[in-house]
């Protein structure tokens, strides 16, 4: 689908630069995969503190057991 965005110019073509990309929607779209990835690590991030952990948990008893 096509999109049009008012984007600073210097700032994509810094992108572009530094992602090694030949084209703008080449350097748009690894921006975004890029921004994605990092939020979706930080959601990871935020669950070690909410999962408890069984100091006592052997898990190479559980595979014997499978």
């Amino acid at each position: 689908m096509p999109t049009n965005l008012a984007i600073d110019d210097e700032l994509i073509e810094e992108a572009r630069r530094l992602a090694k990309q030949k084209t703008k929607k080449a350097a748009v779209t690894q921006a975004l995969e890029e921004f994605i990835q990092r939020h979706k690590q930080m959601e990871i991030l935020d669950l070690f503190h909410k999962v408890d952990f069984d100091p006592d948990y052997e898990y190479k008893e559980q595979r014997k057991k499978q």
